[in-house]
């Protein structure tokens, strides 16, 4: 079981949180994307009824829950392009709430930049088993990382990790279970899935109900680095938050040179109606990287309109 942190440690990670966080974008505020059949239309077991008069049988979660699959499906369908793209998503309520959605969530993509917060996650672990806090070096990379996506400071991280080991054993620790470090240092290729990406993001913003084994002064750092991405970087899922709420997020996007096409993904924190959530969105085969922003953020409005009805 990893440490909690000394009480020092602690004091000097979030003292590092000074300052504001950057407000979403307002791609999507207040614009949900109309859902054909909402979870919470198929669980309130209202409608008419058979005449008999006997009560309806309630509704289980998984029920609820494929029901809220079937309604994301739905929701998806008239954005999905023609062509080799290909979308996957996963939503969930961060009050630990039952409430979530999956789109194709096992399979897998290439993380290109949100394993930074991945790196991150590993590489507070490593400090947290060594009772230490993070040198004043590592604290700058982090910054640059997860603030920039300088690509230089990742890699330094990665180094730090003990590569792509060192994320592995971090992310078995963190319950990551589709999820496979890039070989010969390239991070930026990592495996993951959206359902993996949504499991990393509950132990970092600590849902209720998850034991996250990050601390909460490690989980307070990395959403502090997450609220302030640099401004041309807070695209994403950001466009499914109220235009009053601030999101934690970080984006990858990643041309291949095998294809010229473009890996597109973002994970983060969205807030919608006063209630938190978190998404994960991955795509691949984008023509260009605008054209793989705009079905990302697409996709995470439908997504979380999928929850909030």
């Amino acid at each position: 079981m990893h440490r909690n942190g000394l009480a020092a440690w602690a004091a000097l990670l979030t003292g590092t949180l000074v300052g504001t966080l950057i407000g979403c974008s307002p791609g999507g505020a207040g614009q949900p994307v109309p859902v054909a059949a909402t979870a919470s239309a198929s669980a309130s077991g209202s409608g008419s009824g058979s005449g008999s008069g006997e009560p309806s049988a309630p509704v289980s979660e998984e029920e609820v829950s494929v029901d809220r699959d079937d309604a994301l499906a739905k929701a998806l369908k008239p954005l999905l392009p023609d062509g080799d793209a290909r979308i996957s998503v996963a939503v969930a309520a961060l009050d630990g709430s039952a409430d979530g959605a999956v789109y194709d969530g096992a399979s897998a993509f290439d993380t290109a930049s949100i394993v930074k917060v991945d790196i991150l996650a590993a590489l507070l672990l490593r400090a947290q088993d060594a009772g230490r806090a993070l040198t004043s070096q590592e604290r700058a990379y982090a910054t640059a990382m997860i603030e920039n996506s300088d690509n230089a400071s990742a890699t330094a991280l990665w180094e730090a990790i003990g590569g792509a080991d060192g994320l592995d054993a971090a992310n078995l620790t963190l319950g990551l279970t589709g999820t496979r470090a890039g070989a010969g240092g390239e991070w930026g290729l990592t495996q993951t899935t959206a359902e993996d990406q949504l499991t990393l993001l509950r132990a970092v913003f600590g849902a209720e109900g998850t034991d996250s084994e990050l601390s909460e002064a490690s989980r307070a750092y990395a959403v502090g680095l997450m609220g302030r991405t640099a401004a041309d970087q807070r695209w994403g899922v950001s466009a499914a938050a109220d235009s009053a709420s601030v999101c934690a997020l970080k984006n990858g996007w990643l041309p291949r040179s095998t294809t010229g096409l473009w890996d597109i993904n973002s994970v983060g924190r969205v807030s919608v109606g006063g209630k938190r959530y978190l998404v994960s969105v991955l795509s691949d085969g984008n023509t260009t990287k605008d054209a793989g922003v705009a079905l990302v953020e697409g996709v995470a409005k439908a997504a979380v309109s999928v929850l909030t009805g």
